[in-house]
């Protein structure tokens, strides 16, 4: 289940662009994790307390965002319910749920004073990862993305790349770079690993506060703005001025 892609827009959208299939996959992979959670409450809830650790294994089944996209959407639905925290309901706006009419099939329906605090576990899970956010970047409106280390959105990232280092991108081009073109395809590299990719420009929070930089992605960058030999070896040719014929007469004659 972990491998089954979220589908993150309505079942009209999914039959306009010809893919109910992904779309009935990512639905019952939501309704397989409704009914994970709500066992997984009914099992470690001794009814005073939730056994510590009880989201574990819900996370380890379908991965983090599925379960936090299952929860910000039970939320989103019962927002009128007074047993769920101020807090988690703020959270759960964050959180882009499409507008369709199958959502209310995986609400979860376990007790709203239990749940509210499973939620609370996996949300203080996920704050684990310290992961970059919003708050750690310069925002991405009106800016230019060449050359600057932006910072993933880590939705849609497998569970074992969520770390704050596989979340730095370096923009190396593409119409998507400019915030006023109409490509969004950003080019680049992960400063990581050195994975060369492209992303819709709107998969990232921003740039990185240059104060948040870490040494080991200045480094990345610098080797990255190295000009490489093959092009050295153009530019230096480039540059050789063309010999005159005076000096090609005495090559010849020089054999």
């Amino acid at each position: 289940m972990k491998d089954i892609p979220i589908y993150t827009d309505s079942i009209e959208m999914a039959h306009n662009n010809s893919e109910l299939n992904e779309y009935r996959e990512s639905l019952t992979a939501n309704l397989y994790c409704k009914d994970a959670i709500q066992n997984s409450i009914s099992e470690n809830f001794d009814g005073m307390h939730l056994k510590s650790g009880a989201e574990k294994q819900v996370i380890d089944e379908f991965g983090f965002d599925r379960v936090l996209f299952m929860l910000a959407n039970t939320l989103q639905q019962k927002d009128f319910d007074g047993r769920f925290s101020r807090d988690n309901k703020e959270w759960a706006k964050t959180i882009f749920i499409p507008d369709d009419r199958n959502r209310a099939e995986f609400v979860i329906e376990s007790h709203p004073a239990v749940l509210d605090g499973f939620i609370d576990s996996v949300r203080q899970a996920y704050r684990e990862l310290n992961l970059f956010d919003n708050s750690h970047c310069i925002p991405p409106t009106g800016l230019d993305f060449e050359n600057k280390i932006l910072v993933l959105n880590p939705f849609g990232i497998k569970d074992e790349y969520k770390k704050p280092e596989y979340q730095l991108f370096y923009a190396q081009s593409g119409f998507g770079c400019s915030p006023s073109a109409r490509g969004r395809k950003v080019f680049g590299t992960f400063l990581y690993d050195g994975e060369r990719t492209n992303f819709d420009r709107s998969r990232f929070f921003g740039a990185l506060k240059p104060e948040l930089i870490p040494k080991w992605a200045k480094e990345k960058v610098k080797e990255l703005q190295k000009p490489s030999i093959k092009n050295q070896l153009k530019k230096m040719k480039a540059e050789q001025p063309a010999p005159s014929r005076e000096n090609k007469n005495k090559d010849k004659g020089a054999r």
